[in-house]
């Protein structure tokens, strides 16, 4: 079987070794498409391949129309609204993600950037520490109990909801208290640590009748997408109450008009940071590789995420 590994922005060379390592010791070949500007490259590198590992590569309809073998795609990290799923559906190509695999890159990211916000992004005045403070977590997945666990080692009470994890298995893990619902949760606590996908159901959902709830000097982190922000009705909020703070790993799509009204009260990355690590890099790599050979080999699609 034919694996294209298609980047727009490469894997580091270390994580393309352990790629071809994994493919090539099964018996299959692989193909690099790397730092590509014209999406037709894409097209044609797609035309034979059996099997293919992207980045944040959009795998369009286009993209599925060209490749004619494909039977399996990986998107090497978590998030995976970059493939067209229903294409892929349609086709009967199973689509995968490698959850897990950046997980603590995300979870140290979200720490920092806490630290950076109640420490007034170090403009030399005098700010708060994590200490004590409550933090909420919103999805008790694999990066939210990564967080869980810093937060933990900071001093934290940390507290989590997630609506597809039972509040036992939450306080079972031993490092959250599980609340009875969202709403609980922004009411709770001084800080909350946004880890939901964006889906129907989620986009727009981060409100201002949700975010209100906070106490007094809340602070909103979002390393997840921006699409479950309704950003709108968060800069009326942060109008509003002056106390509130914001800090993202997902550029908003108003981020001129956040940046402008709240100067001191808010903080994005300039581009999505979460896994932007040599180990995640590396990890996610591999994992994809190794997720395209078992499913050639046994048939596994455990980390499906189409039907």
């Amino acid at each position: 079987m034919k694996v294209l590994v298609a980047t727009e922005k490469p894997f580091a060379k270390v994580a393309v070794d352990g790629i071809r390592e994994v493919v090539e010791k099964n018996g299959h070949t692989l193909a690099l498409l790397e730092k590509y500007t014209d999406v037709n490259d894409f097209y044609a590198a797609v035309a034979d391949a059996d099997a293919l590992i992207v980045r944040s590569d959009k795998v369009t309809k286009e993209v599925i129309d060209h490749a004619k073998n494909l039977k399996i795609v990986v998107r090497a990290g978590a998030g995976y609204d970059n493939l067209d799923l229903e294409a892929c559906t349609a086709r009967g190509i199973v689509a995968m993600n490698t959850p897990g695999q950046n997980s603590n890159a995300v979870a140290e990211l979200v720490m920092g950037l806490l630290v950076y916000c109640v420490r007034n992004s170090y403009n030399g005045k005098s700010g708060s520490e994590l200490m004590g403070k409550k933090l909420g977590i919103l999805a008790f997945g694999n990066v939210g109990r990564n967080v869980a666990r810093i937060a933990n080692g900071f001093g934290m009470k940390v507290y989590a909801y997630d609506a597809f994890c039972p509040a036992d298995v939450i306080n079972a893990s031993g490092l959250a208290t599980a609340v009875a619902n969202q709403e609980a949760l922004f009411e709770e606590c001084d800080i909350v640590s946004l880890h939901i996908p964006a889906t129907a159901e989620t986009k727009n959902s981060i409100n201002k009748a949700l975010v209100g709830l906070m106490p007094k000097n809340g602070l909103l982190v979002n390393t997840a997408r921006k699409e479950v922000i309704n950003e709108d009705e968060l800069i009326e909020l942060m109008q509003e109450r002056t106390d509130l703070k914001y800090v993202a790993d997902v550029m908003p799509a108003a981020d001129a008009k956040f940046r402008t009204l709240f100067a001191d009260r808010y903080f994005a990355t300039p581009k999505k940071m979460g896994a932007q690590t040599a180990e995640a890099n590396i990890n996610a790599g591999i994992a994809a590789a190794k997720q395209i050979v078992d499913f050639f080999t046994t048939g596994n699609t455990r980390f499906q995420v189409n039907k």
